[in-house]
């Protein structure tokens, strides 16, 4: 089975933002239902129930992820007429002022160059970024955030943040702080664990 956020990449911008907010009407309503899929995945494995731990853990993230992603697609929508995958990129933009290669920039937001394309030519159309050749080899394209770009971006980022919170309030502030600490903990070892990719 092909991993759903690996399928998404593969759909237009315009296809994956009407996807997304399509489930996330639904509201994961089978908001893994109390994490009650994951025993029955065990059952389905045949009966083994050493890895239930790490399952629950994958499919908490995979709700936690889902919501916030949702509101945060939602809000950008709703309040600036603007996408999740733009702002991601304007966002790597604005940590480079001197801009980054295109093939970087699709390995830092872990997609493809031909899923990146379309929405930088959106972008460059808008006026919020450029897209020019590097000085040291032509082939080569830098793309840069634009003055208004990065306005853009700046205005943005602040609602980004605003709307976090919001998501989370009432959560313990203390517990947020420790939970990030085990999430990086947790990313380090998935990155040491991953496998080579069969050729």
């Amino acid at each position: 089975m092909v991993p759903l956020r690996m399928f998404l990449r593969d759909i237009s911008e315009d296809g994956y933002e009407a996807y997304r907010s399509a489930q996330a009407q639904k509201d994961y309503a089978l908001s893994i239902q109390e994490d009650l899929d994951d025993l029955r995945l065990g059952e389905r494995s045949g009966g083994d129930q050493d890895h239930r731990g790490e399952v629950r853990l994958w499919l908490r993230l995979l709700a936690c992820s889902t919501l916030i992603e949702a509101e945060l697609r939602r809000q950008f929508r709703e309040n600036f007429n603007f996408t999740l995958p733009r702002f991601d990129i304007l966002a790597q933009l604005d940590r480079e002022p001197g801009g980054l290669v295109q093939g970087e920039l699709s390995k830092r937001l872990m997609v493809s160059q031909a899923n990146v394309t379309p929405i930088i030519e959106r972008l460059i159309a808008d006026g919020f970024v450029t897209r020019s050749p590097s000085n040291l080899d032509r082939r080569i394209q830098i793309i840069c955030l634009t003055i208004e770009g990065r306005q853009k971006f700046r205005r943005m980022a602040k609602k980004h943040n605003a709307w976090l919170a919001d998501a989370m309030a009432g959560f313990p502030e203390e517990e947020i702080e420790e939970i990030g600490k085990k999430l990086a903990l947790l990313k380090r070892t998935l990155i040491a664990n991953r496998s080579e990719p069969q050729r």
